[in-house]
């Protein structure tokens, strides 16, 4: 089993290997050799499992020993999770918008987005329009963004003519990827229990500010 150092006493699971035995052929009078081959064994934890290694100036155990020395497991960690930035910092490409709203190394921001309400902008790179809406009520910025995430356009009559999703189209199965070009984030977030009326006036004032009714994507 190796296992690399990951700061003080902690060790990170790299890899288990099986020992075929040696290879005489290749042995020297300073060196023995040995067949290792990639195991299996732990591999789903290769990367995340991290032990407690109580004496970091000795770099190895023996295996007939080993069951003696307390080594405890301190976490089993995803190594690639995405930390949430704050939702000041949240800049989401639409496909990577796709992969928070699945993939579990986005877990931080699924929970973070869930629990408030609030303004949102989504901008086309491809001319820098851009359409302000809202996520109010139950729905939260999670749950609105999903919809966005399934079908790129949510249901906005502007983003829905850019995917080529006129009613007519959608009825017969047309679809474009445009929304590949939309980028998301957040002007400004409310608690659950912020009144609609709130959110409202809030989503009046940026899509004024942005001048997104006169040119850019909003409808009304």
């Amino acid at each position: 089993m190796i296992l690399i150092a990951d700061g003080k006493k902690r060790s990170r699971l790299w890899g288990v290997f099986e020992n075929r035995g040696e290879v005489t052929a290749e042995r020297t009078e300073t060196d023995r050799c040995f067949d290792l081959r990639p195991s299996e064994f732990l591999a789903p934890l290769n990367d995340r499992l991290v032990v407690e290694w109580n004496n970091p100036r000795s770099w190895h155990r023996r295996g007939s020993s080993a069951s003696a020395v307390r080594m405890p497991v301190l976490e089993i960690a995803d190594r690639d999770k995405v930390p949430f930035p704050g939702f000041d910092g949240v800049l989401l490409p639409y496909h990577q918008l796709r992969d928070m709203v699945e993939d579990s190394r986005y877990a931080d921001w699924r929970a973070a987005l869930s629990e408030v309400q609030g303004i949102y902008l989504i901008t086309d790179s491809t001319n820098g329009k851009q359409y302000v809406g809202k996520a109010d009520g139950a729905e939260r910025i999670l749950g609105r963004w999903t919809t966005y995430a399934r079908d790129g356009h949510g249901g906005n009559v502007a983003l829905r003519e850019l995917a080529g999703q006129s009613a007519a189209g959608e009825a017969a199965g047309t679809k474009t990827d445009h929304a590949r070009h939309f980028v998301f984030s957040l002007l400004r977030v409310f608690g659950p229990s912020t009144p609609s009326s709130e959110v409202n006036s809030a989503e009046s004032h940026y899509k004024a500010a942005l001048m997104t009714r006169t040119f850019g994507l909003n409808r009304n």
